[in-house]
């Protein structure tokens, strides 16, 4: 199977012991997850758009890329 990239945007809120993330949306394209994380941002402390490349049936994928940051979002988005 060829590699696909997924498109996603994570929103933040903030909580008692900082920010948590809340459930990943995936997007159609680079753009709308962009746009997306935008607009997540101004209703929530903050949101990241970001892509991942792979194979879905191998389970194989490459590190996340950053798209964008909106808002506020950990320094360190490896967790998540």
């Amino acid at each position: 199977m060829a590699n696909i990239t997924y498109y996603v945007v994570l929103p933040f809120v903030r909580t008692e012991d900082g920010l948590a993330a809340e459930q990943a949306m995936e997007a159609p394209s680079r753009a709308a997850a962009i746009s997306r994380a935008r607009v997540a941002a101004q209703s929530k402390a903050g949101a990241v758009a970001f892509a991942r490349t792979g194979d879905p049936s191998l389970g194989e994928f490459t590190d996340a890329e950053v798209l964008a940051t909106f808002g506020e979002v950990p320094e360190d988005l490896s967790e998540y």
